[in-house]
């Protein structure tokens, strides 16, 4: 399939780029700009390429499984480090800057296996528009000198699924799936057994044929976020009980749908207006 010039210039400019580097590790999490850059980093330095997936408490139902497949598919040697956000100082009392935390844990990890395996470089798929976003994980990518080669080829969300799609990577139209953790108000302490009741959750709802969705944890509040052209599904009353039933089971008392209707990182909506600079979940 053929992309746009623009974007043909940006995914060449980003091969050039890779090819500077004498090996890379990619932070991997098998999401549309991660795996687009996974496949560009094998394709110019094939085996001198390594994938580094984490496995926590927070990761989404099946994105580990997702990311271990297209790897493989990939031919690209793959290593998953187990490990728990939660433990992390700081972590679950869920502040503002709650990110830093997990990705200061997510490129200490792939930093100390760069250096144990002799690799040059680590990098992750931060693209154009997550400078523009509230990040706080840039800043511990930052400090720990992990490069942004999306960034640097100035490739954006748009442009890396219409590659992507070029390329016959079946992750071009995937919804964004950030970590469990983004559906708690800042401020709400995050604890197993919630993270543990919001995946289910969305389980549940995934089970009805919504592929972008979030729940939003309130305590007993469960607020159900669908694109507005989903809204209608719940109209129908055997899907309004089969959902509340569920979600009441799971451990919900009262459940919400959102009317505004999904929109990624709505719980930033409570942030100041000077923090507040764009999605995170």
């Amino acid at each position: 399939m053929d992309i746009a010039p623009d974007v043909a210039a940006k995914v060449t400019r980003l091969r050039e780029l890779l090819g500077t580097f004498d090996s890379v590790l990619v932070a991997f999490s098998g999401g549309v700009d991660s795996s687009f850059l996974l496949h560009e980093a094998a394709a110019v330095l094939g085996p001198r390429c390594l994938a580094l997936t984490t496995a926590s408490p927070t990761t989404p139902a099946g994105d580990l499984d997702d990311a271990v497949r297209l790897a493989r598919a990939l031919g690209v040697e793959h290593v998953v480090r187990d490990t728990d956000e939660l433990a992390i100082p700081g972590y679950a009392e869920n502040p503002v800057n709650r990110c830093f935390f997990c990705k200061d844990n997510l490129f200490t990890l792939t930093t100390a296996e760069a250096q144990a395996r002799g690799i040059a470089t680590v990098v992750d798929g931060a693209n154009l528009d997550d400078l523009h976003d509230h990040r706080p994980g840039l800043a511990a990518a930052a400090e720990q000198g992990v490069r942004h080669p999306l960034v640097e080829a100035a490739m954006t969300k748009t442009d890396i699924r219409a590659a992507s799609r070029a390329a016959g990577l079946e992750t071009w139209d995937r919804p964004a799936s950030p970590c469990l953790s983004s559906r708690f108000p800042y401020g709400t302490p995050i604890t197993r057994e919630a993270l543990a009741r919001v995946a289910a959750a969305e389980d549940a709802l995934r089970a009805l044929g919504l592929r972008e969705l979030r729940v939003r944890h309130h305590d007993t509040i469960a607020r159900i976020e669908v694109p507005a052209g989903s809204m209608s599904l719940f109209l129908d009353p055997a899907v309004r009980e089969r959902v509340t039933a569920e979600l009441k089971r799971i451990g919900y008392l009262w459940v919400t749908l959102d009317l505004a209707g999904f929109r990624s990182g709505s719980l930033n909506d409570a942030l100041p207006a000077k923090k507040h600079e764009g999605p995170e979940g």
